[in-house]
């Protein structure tokens, strides 16, 4: 959801390698980001009356479930809130907006059709490869999404950021969480975009009007990782290999400049 659909399409179609296909509906426009045949996520207007409510740009992730009423209502009952209550879009889905007991938001989603239903695909180009809680307190909020959606605990790291728990959904892990760190104002959920040159795509973000929060930090299996903003202040991350001949783009400017330093 976005101030700016048009820049944040050139923006996403240029970092990450998307296409776009309309799905617009009467009153609704509305347009798909795919990888290949996959539609990947949506792209919409972010609505006059949330603007005024203080509603920035931001990604909202839809969790699969078997039944979306059903499940908005144990999200009351397990101390979250439902923002919007089960909607139907006609011959599309089914849909509620909601929030765990800390305010993170996500959707719940369900196909009105099995056959429209795509399987995941973490590791394609283009998908999303993680899915992180930057929460106000991970040990607190994790037997809620537990509780919800039937996520298992599968390892700890511990570092420097402290705690971080990685969790499964169908025997996959598909991402982790972690306490905020105290400048961070609102709990919220980060989702990695993969690409295929981690180096190339920073380069990107910055020429498209972007910003480097943080990062190419290294990561498992020889992966790199990145967070950032688009050109209208959405936060986002982006995760890949390093540049194909060895020698990462950072690498190469710190070469050039003695006082060039890792974001």
């Amino acid at each position: 959801m976005t101030t700016d659909t048009r820049a944040a399409k050139t923006f996403y179609t240029k970092v990450v390698g998307w296409g776009v296909r309309d799905a617009s509906m009467p009153g609704i426009a509305y347009e798909l980001f795919t990888a290949g045949t996959i539609s990947i996520g949506g792209l919409i207007e972010l609505p006059e009356e949330a603007r005024k409510m203080g509603a920035r740009p931001s990604w909202v992730g839809y969790v699969g479930v078997d039944d979306v009423d059903a499940t908005a209502d144990r999200v009351r009952k397990l101390g979250g809130a439902v923002h919007i209550p089960p909607k139907t879009i006609p011959n599309v889905s089914r849909f509620s907006v909601i929030a765990d007991p800390q305010m993170a938001t996500l959707a719940l989603f369900k196909w009105l059709k099995p056959d429209q239903a795509q399987p995941a695909e973490p590791n394609i180009l283009g998908g999303v490869g993680w899915h992180e809680l930057i929460a106000a307190d991970w040990e607190k909020a994790w037997p809620f999404y537990s509780e919800l959606f039937g996520w298992q605990t599968v390892e700890a790291d511990f570092g420097a950021i402290g705690a971080y728990q990685l969790f499964s959904a169908a025997g996959q892990t598909i991402g982790g969480m972690l306490t905020k760190h105290p400048t961070l104002t609102v709990p919220f959920w980060l989702y990695y975009f993969n690409v295929d040159d981690i180096d190339v795509a920073v380069r990107r973000v910055e020429a498209g009007g972007g910003r480097v929060v943080s990062g190419p930090l290294e990561v498992r299996n020889g992966r790199w990782i990145t967070q950032c903003t688009d050109s209208q202040g959405a936060i986002f991350a982006l995760v890949g290999k390093r540049s194909r001949d060895g020698i990462g783009y950072f690498k190469r400017a710190a070469s050039r400049d003695p006082d060039a330093r890792l974001r």
